[in-house]
């Protein structure tokens, strides 16, 4: 008999290639949802509610094996919006789980920018998110994965840099040397996958990205966008007063129109961080089976 899960964000972009490839899988899905799904089968079951709804929570935990917290909020206009989806809903999760009579092993999916909670609003919120989760260590085993920029199909938030590149531009928030990492979602999916199926606890924080030495910088991705599409493709320095400017005045407008901006002074604080690498080495100590396989110059043609 397989085991059930019960899975947050599943209408997001990691969250829905992640409850299909479950499906593949053979497990069988609980997953929330902020809009009524007729959809539901024996596969998966849709459970209608958000973050704020306690009876949905108990109903969407209640006899599960697992609980995967992707559900997360990217855009805001004040750190109160990022905290009550990102903190108070993973608190109201995790309260939901403590009044189960058995508790189920706890995978969060948080973010590389959780080590720099005083970036930005969503950084300090996600940070915020694990602080709550570790406070319940005498109750739950969990793990936190810290994933770098996610892309792949369905991804909305990388994809119009790579049309940039793919017209000749590569904008440059900071400085052209910075560094970062990237990791294609079906490589972060398997690393879910192998958690689920490992027969051991596996607690801790844990960082991962594609495996790329170093990771990318915005030469690197010039020169590896030039390599595959044959043309050029130039570098273009966005001026820290401008983008800064821009910012400031898109948060202006959101909270006089009520809209939740992507960018933000918060946004340029991270886009502009000098360091977004990270290490595989402690998750493939406790889940030697995973390596990512999925490097950029493999799939960028397809992605965008």
């Amino acid at each position: 008999m397989p085991k059930l899960v019960a899975v947050t964000g599943a209408t997001g972009f990691i969250g829905n290639v992640l409850i299909q490839r479950l499906v593949e899988d053979g497990w069988k899905v609980r997953a929330l949802t902020r809009t009524y799904r007729s959809d539901s089968r024996d596969s998966i079951h849709w459970v209608h509610g958000n973050l704020d709804n306690l009876i949905a929570l108990h109903h969407l935990v209640n006899d599960v094996a697992f609980v995967i917290h992707c559900a997360a909020t990217v855009r805001g206009s004040s750190f109160e919006e990022f905290s009550q989806i990102n903190v108070q809903g993973t608190e109201n999760l995790l309260q939901a789980i403590s009044e189960q009579k058995q508790s189920p092993r706890f995978l969060l999916i948080s973010s590389l920018a959780a080590r720099q909670p005083e970036l930005s609003w969503y950084a300090q919120s996600k940070y915020l998110s694990e602080q709550q989760l570790i406070q319940y260590s005498d109750q739950l085993s969990w793990t936190v994965f810290r994933p770098t920029a996610v892309y792949g199909p369905g991804d909305k938030e990388l994809k119009p840099l790579f049309q940039a590149m793919y017209r000749g531009l590569l904008p440059v928030i900071g400085k052209i040397h910075n560094r970062f990492g990237l990791i294609h979602v079906e490589d972060l999916i398997t690393a879910i996958q192998l958690w689920l199926d490992s027969d051991t606890y596996i607690n801790g924080i844990f960082e991962l990205d594609d495996g790329v030495p170093n990771g990318y910088s915005y030469q690197s991705l010039s020169a590896l966008a030039q390599q595959i599409w044959k043309r050029p493709v130039r570098c273009i320095v966005i001026p820290n007063f401008l983008i800064r400017s821009i910012a400031l005045l898109n948060l202006w407008i959101a909270r006089f129109c009520h809209y939740s901006p992507m960018l933000t002074p918060g946004k340029v604080n991270e886009l502009q961080h000098s360091n977004w690498v990270c290490d595989n080495a402690a998750l493939i100590r406790v889940l030697p089976a995973w390596k990512p396989s999925i490097r950029l110059q493999d799939v960028l043609s397809k992605v965008i």
